[in-house]
């Protein structure tokens, strides 16, 4: 018996999902029909693939291997559908993109007007999410490009540097930081630890990078509002006494000449954010999409737009 790539999407299923009981209500599949699958796969490997009641299940050395190998077929038969469908229907295609949702906003506006005049018949499919999430759609072959901050850390992923960012805390023209530090200074995060913070929400890189300099300085910040969007934290701190640590792309001359809020470097930890966009190395690429990431890598920058500088005394 050959390897059953039906049985091994439900395996997949349920490790993504952590039991059998999530993955059956998931995939509408019964426990029973699931557990025979499990049962016909051990069969097949000789060895069993999960470890008996742990929560969330657990693979085996034996069942990391057998994903291992199933990754590959998958990618293998992934690849071929691909370069068949691009002899058979040149021109058209699905392009599937995971970007988290602030960069989509900046970013694609830019790059969509020209990839759709280069590419009129290409369906473009959005996954919005937080970077961490993205990079590991894209290991998985859930996204075929993704743009992600992080720091290259998976072999199986190619990453191309897109643009080099700052993280900076934005105060509210109000707020006691404001009325005591001129605008633009560089300052250590204790000079605003008696402020109200606005946060990130977590699975963000600038979430890791606030929360990193928090432990360091042993600070327990007040937070009042915990958000996905940078928009919805950089517009809170202009509404109210508040300060928010925010990737200075994202704070253009025309929301800060609009705004009232002022701009501190973060000093005390490398706080520089890097931005990729990143594919798996065994993914076949279609000219489409090698389009799109040179179209990323050229126009997708936020140097293009005109950034503010730290002094923005109105």
């Amino acid at each position: 018996m050959g390897m059953n790539l039906k049985h091994a999407q439900y395996i997949m299923e349920i490790i993504k999902q952590g039991s059998i009981t999530n993955a059956s209500k998931t995939m509408h599949v019964s426990q029973p029909a699931l557990s025979q699958t499990i049962k016909a796969v051990e069969k097949y490997l000789g060895a069993p693939i999960f470890l008996r009641n742990t929560k969330p299940i657990v693979l085996t050395e034996a069942g990391k291997k057998y994903i291992a190998a199933v990754k590959k077929i998958m990618m293998i038969s992934t690849n071929l559908l691909h370069e068949v469908s691009d002899i058979q229907y040149e021109g058209r295609g699905t392009l599937r993109l995971g970007i988290p949702i602030q960069r989509a906003m900046t970013m694609l506006p830019r790059v969509m007007p020209v990839f759709r005049q280069r590419y009129p018949h290409i369906k473009l499919e959005i996954k919005e999410a937080g970077s961490n999430i993205t990079e590991k759609a894209c290991l998985n072959g859930e996204v075929d490009v993704a743009v992600v901050t992080t720091t290259p850390s998976n072999d199986e992923l190619s990453y191309e540097l897109v643009e080099t960012e700052d993280v900076v805390l934005v105060a509210n023209r109000l707020t006691m930081l404001a009325q005591r530090v001129e605008p633009g200074t560089p300052i250590h995060i204790t000079e605003a630890k008696g402020e109200s913070f606005v946060s990130i929400t977590e699975g963000h890189n600038a979430r890791r990078i606030q929360d990193t300099l928090f432990d360091i300085y042993e600070i327990k910040p007040h937070i009042v509002l915990e958000t996905s969007s940078i928009e919805v934290g950089k517009r809170m701190v202009n509404s109210m006494e508040t300060v928010f640590i925010c990737p200075d792309v994202y704070l253009d001359r025309y929301f800060m000449e609009q705004a009232n809020c002022v701009i501190y470097p973060l000093l005390g930890i490398p706080n520089k954010r890097y931005c990729y966009v990143c594919v798996r190395k065994d993914a076949y690429l279609s000219p489409y999409a090698r389009a799109f990431i040179n179209l990323i890598k050229t126009l997708g920058k936020s140097a293009g737009r005109e950034r503010i500088p730290f002094s923005n005394e109105k």
